[in-house]
């Protein structure tokens, strides 16, 4: 779907109250797709009873302004049993008008009847009230803040990271990404399995429920403004598919691709990724080393588990650095990426290091706080 043909999206300050207020039948069939397939990370909710303690000062806060405004405005108003109106009768008013009672053939006149309405009549028939239709209060509160929910986050996500497929690839990946410093919201999951996005949704992520080979699955992880994306489905063939659909989407963002097979790394390399890892030919490969050489073996292991032992990072050159030979910084340099050529240590070009450049090094990991 070409720019033109997609709908526009509201944006602004108060996109959502507007969402709220009116919506188009795209943007309504949209939201209720959303609803369905975005699962969105549980939020920290206060135990029930402050809940229902905060509501109530909520609802004495009203009933205070009420008689308040009825006690100012007193002149206005007049009373059957007395002559003026004064603080009690203003309360009683106010309290029989927002619990929408109305008394016909029986009236209090007395202040301690009227009294009594006001601490123990009107308590009681707002719990009756909470019993009786406080579940569907409930439900429909629940739909709506889901709703704004959903849509404040796809207004606001730019430039974030689209993990497809939440296995054992998929989790290592978003673990290794968290701990180079990725922000945990700027993460959002796709996975055909609902299980799975319930899985990432309890770990804090965005989930996406859906078949990632459709474009309207990806669009609803907002794919097309995402910077980086990782497919790490189950299925050679289907990583293919997504690779597809997913750079047709968003012609600009990183794409890294994770298959089993050696012979489908060109396929999927036509398809529009940008790096493509072969987990068989990975893992084999780090059998034999540890087979000729354990202490390799565990070495390697190590520079790929992030934060443990050592890291091997890829940052820029600072100023500092700029004009140096990579054996003269602190780090312990491994390779120089000028432009889109990586340049291994001993390479002659990479003698003297460039202001533009990056270095990939091995560094002492650094503790997670």
């Amino acid at each position: 779907m070409s720019d033109e043909q997609q709908p526009r999206r509201r944006t602004g300050r108060f996109a959502v109250l507007r969402s709220l207020w009116s919506r188009t039948r795209t943007e309504a069939r949209d939201d209720s797709e959303a609803g369905r397939s975005i699962v969105m990370p549980a939020q920290d909710m206060a135990p029930p009873l402050q809940q229902v303690l905060r509501r109530l000062m909520m609802a004495l806060g009203v009933l205070a302004l009420t008689t308040l405004i009825v006690w100012v405005d007193r002149g206005g108003y007049r009373d059957n049993a007395h002559q003026t109106v004064d603080f009690l009768s203003a309360a009683y008013y106010a309290t029989v008008t927002l619990s929408t009672t109305g008394y016909g053939d029986i009236t209090p006149v007395s202040d301690s009847a009227r009294l009594t309405n006001i601490l123990v009549i009107t308590p009681l028939r707002v719990l009756f009230l909470i019993i009786l239709v406080g579940t569907t209060l409930e439900v429909l509160t629940a739909r709506t803040r889901h709703q704004v929910r959903i849509h404040r986050w796809r207004s606001r996500m730019r430039d974030h990271t689209v993990v497809i497929g939440y296995g054992t690839k998929g989790r290592h990946t978003i673990e290794t990404l968290i701990g180079q410093g990725v922000p945990q919201e700027k993460i959002v999951v796709v996975d055909p399995q609902k299980a799975a996005v319930d899985a990432a949704s309890s770990d804090g992520f965005v989930g996406v429920h859906g078949d990632a080979t459709r474009s309207d699955t990806l669009t609803r992880a907002e794919l097309q403004r995402a910077a980086r994306i990782v497919v790490a489905t189950q299925r050679d063939d289907t990583a293919a598919l997504v690779t597809l659909t997913a750079r047709q989407l968003n012609k600009h963002a990183s794409l890294v691709v994770a298959v089993r097979e050696d012979e489908n790394v060109p396929l999927l390399k036509q398809s529009g990724a940008d790096l493509v890892i072969t987990s068989s030919s990975a893992a084999g490969r780090l059998l034999g080393m540890s087979m000729a050489s354990p202490y390799v073996g565990t070495v390697l292991e190590d520079l790929l588990t992030y934060g443990s032992g050592l890291d091997l990072d890829e940052r820029p050159v600072t100023r500092s650095e700029a004009g140096r030979s990579p054996r003269e910084l602190d780090d312990l340099v491994v390779a120089v990426v000028r432009g889109h050529r990586v340049l291994n240590f001993g390479d002659p070009q990479a003698a003297t290091l460039e202001l533009t450049d990056r270095v990939i090094t091995i560094s002492q990991a650094v503790p997670s706080s």
